[in-house]
């Protein structure tokens, strides 16, 4: 899941024309052609700077710094720029804390809690629901790194909730180290684990016991030739308070190269699962571990997308013949995929199988005593559907409407607590009753310093360019006149099987008191409608997302919502591949673009290590119809001299080990040379920051997000309006 589980929220903070003397900007770089040409399936490709994804080259570090500095004395210089950094410095140090990925253990509610007064997000305990001011904190990785660039990637409780293991990553770089803490004292075990994750993430499993921990590990030094490093991922087995080398091998010698495991555990910690994935593109099989032997219980082939374990039973999310998903029920004492029985047969709902957030996948359905709680999609918003253990469907958990849900943690009995968030309001955690059917708020709910009631959401939709109806929710202020005149930014993502879902975003709130119009774009490529829907967004069918995004923004224009002069994009990630696409397919349709941590060159994704993880998801150059697709599209390869193109500024972190900022470079290189307009296409890059600026500090992510919000309200025209924040 190494693209899937840290996606870009590129949340676009969305300034007036340049005023400045263009003297006091340093030139950009000069940038050499030196051509490289290579044979795909005997089609000949140009490639002028292959020189640029040399990352250790003086050369190239050299036109990273120059470009580097060029971008931020342009941006700087824009009126709005420093009232948006000071807009979100306040947002980040007045915010109100935020709790996130809750698991419960023994009694004990583990949380990571993000504060205005940390630069991390802390790894805290909490006596009570109702009392987050009694929270205690496990782990400070301020603590631990003066820069404040370590970060927790996730944590896992031991079955008693006494110690938990958490691994950690320095400066986006994602290769992460798994230390034990005694959850009362805080204090760190002497056990380490290193290499437990890199790009194609890791994950940690406790013995029932609790004295071991099953863990997943990369090639160590001398292990693997270089390349293979950061692949071969396998299971090993920990007894605490031994040294790593007496660990032992368990499972993952016969996996693909590129496979990617995720475990958890039954409430009871008797039974082991293991999720592997076949890269990035949603292939899935599945072990059984149970009484010292391990059992397939899936293969790629059947199309059974995650598994729960219950107290007895498995839960399979089954896709065969079901594209928007039914759920199996197979007995774990007996646990053959034949034997399976259908509980809850496919309906117009999408049945999520994953979450993903920062502590990785978690499945979308849980068990209780009494009930199955199932997550279901319904084209971009969720809800949460109850059925007894039979399979009886016992109607919805109240929740906002239009509204996403982030988790789902079992409490006692059958209750459950939930996230819940939508454009309107923000994250708050619920407790559901299931003997009253009511929801209450706990005291866990962030707070908003400007209120959003004078917003509204319409969902539309648009038709893409073969006829496929393609939903387009519409963030503005109550009343916006539809004349065609008002500045609108529209976003997508589009792969992945990921799908665009409410989420609230305070750092909206000028854009839209600037009379702007917002827009998120439920694209092919995603979730949204089932497996269907992903896979016809996907491999040799990825021109449909372009198509689908293009067909957003015709409707934003047609139904009278702006222009193209007042138009601007943004993505990140494969995100970030959408904006090279349909910047370079039209032209003519955009103002300005800001992509993120994005892939350009398509037929060199994959001599990345991680684009290597991708081609389950995008396909292979050397597959014949493959390559025909993506140098179809290939963003990079599509820019033509002497076209008219929009403004872009371009953003990536330094240490991205999932998008290698060589596809920027290249693309910013491309670009510059090719441009017939007077627009700007600046690249800026950050420091000890990894992809869409994992690992980077609060005041790092301010300044991303200042430079993001100038350049398109600069480019768009649109005067800073500073919102009335909460006392």
């Amino acid at each position: 899941m190494a693209c899937r589980r840290a996606i870009v929220a590129a949340v676009l903070f969305l300034c007036l024309p340049m005023a400045f003397p263009q003297t006091a900007v340093p030139p950009l770089p000069a940038t050499p052609k030196q051509p490289v040409v290579d044979e795909y399936h005997g089609v000949k490709v140009t490639d002028e700077y292959r020189w640029l994804e040399d990352g250790a080259s003086p050369q190239v570090a050299a036109w990273t710094e120059a470009e580097d500095r060029h971008a931020r004395a342009v941006l700087d210089q824009i009126p709005s720029h420093d009232s948006a950094y000071q807009f979100l410095k306040k947002l980040h140090s007045e915010r109100s804390p935020s709790y996130f990925d809750l698991e419960s253990r023994n009694g004990i509610v583990f949380a990571m809690n993000s504060r205005p007064d940390k630069q991390q997000a802390l790894l805290v305990t909490l006596n009570s629901l109702e009392d987050p001011a009694s929270a205690h904190v496990v782990l400070d990785p301020g603590q631990l790194d003066s820069t404040n660039s370590t970060a927790i990637q996730f944590f896992v409780p031991s079955p008693d909730g006494s110690k938990v293991a958490v691994s950690l990553a320095s400066g986006g770089t994602e290769a992460g180290t798994v230390r034990i803490y005694d959850v009362a004292t805080g204090r760190a075990l002497p056990d380490v684990l290193p290499r437990v994750t890199a790009i194609g993430g890791g994950s940690v499993a406790w013995s029932a016991d609790g004295t071991a921990l099953y863990y997943t590990r990369y090639p160590h030094e001398g292990e693997k030739p270089p390349a293979d490093m950061n692949f071969y991922e396998q299971l090993y087995l920990h007894k605490l308070g031994t040294p790593e080398s007496y660990d032992t091998y368990v499972l993952g010698k016969d996996l693909p190269r590129i496979a990617e495991i995720v475990l958890s555990q039954s409430k009871d910690g008797q039974h082991l699962l293991a999720t592997v994935e076949n890269g990035d593109g949603g292939q899935y099989e599945h072990f059984l571990l149970d009484k010292g032997k391990w059992t397939q219980i899936t293969q790629f082939a059947d199309e059974i997308s995650a598994v729960f374990l219950g107290d007895a039973d498995l839960f399979l999310l089954s896709r065969d013949h079901a594209p928007r998903g039914k759920i199996l029920k197979l007995s774990l004492s007996a646990p053959q995929l034949k034997d399976a029985k259908t509980l809850i047969p496919e309906s117009e709902a999408v049945i999520q199988d994953f979450q993903f957030s920062l502590s990785g996948g978690q499945p979308s359905f849980l068990t209780t005593a009494n009930r199955l709680y199932v997550t279901e999609l319904i084209g971009g918003p969720t809800e949460i559907r109850i059925f007894d253990l039979a399979g009886h469907d016992l109607g919805t958990v109240p929740a906002e409407p239009v509204s996403t849900i982030t988790q789902i943690v079992a409490l006692q009995g059958d209750n459950i607590l939930f996230g819940n968030e939508s454009y309107l309001d923000p994250h708050a955690w619920f407790v559901f009753d299931v003997a009253t059917g009511k929801t209450a708020s706990t005291a866990l709910k962030e707070t908003s310093p400007v209120s959003f009631a004078d917003i509204e959401v319409s969902r539309e939709t648009a038709i893409s360019k073969d006829g496929t109806r393609v939903p387009l929710n519409i963030l503005r202020r109550k009343g916006t006149k539809l004349d065609g005149q008002n500045p609108a930014m529209l976003t997508g993502y589009g792969g992945f099987d990921l799908s665009q879902t409410p989420e609230f975003s305070v750092s909206l709130r000028p854009w839209l008191d600037a009379g702007g119009v917002f827009a998120f774009a439920n694209l092919r490529g995603g979730a949204e409608f089932g497996e269907d829907w992903h896979k016809n967004g996907r491999g040799v069918h990825k021109q449909n997302v372009f198509d689908d995004f293009i067909a957003c923004a015709e409707h934003l224009i047609q139904a009278g919502y702006t222009n193209p002069a007042k138009l601007g994009i943004q993505g990140g990630s494969n995100g970030g591949l959408l904006m090279g696409a349909v910047l370079t397919q039209r032209p003519d349709l955009f103002r300005a673009v800001v992509s993120v941590a994005g892939l350009y060159d398509m037929l060199r994704s994959e001599t990345t290590q991680n684009g290597q993880y991708n081609t389950t998801e995008y396909g292979s150059v050397k597959d014949p119809e493959q390559f025909k697709a993506l140098y179809a599209y290939s963003p990079y390869h599509h820019v033509r001299d002497g076209v008219k193109y929009p403004a872009i500024l371009f953003v990536v972190g330094a240490n991205d080990p999932r998008v290698d900022p060589w596809h920027s470079r290249k693309m910013v290189a491309r670009l510059q040379a090719a441009n017939a307009s007077p627009h700007p296409i600046l690249f800026v890059s950050f420091s000890n920051a990894g992809h869409g600026g994992i690992g980077s500090s609060a005041d790092q992510r301010a300044a991303m997000g200042a430079y993001m919000f100038s350049f398109m309200y600069d480019q768009l025209g649109v005067k800073w309006v500073e919102p009335a924040m909460a006392k």
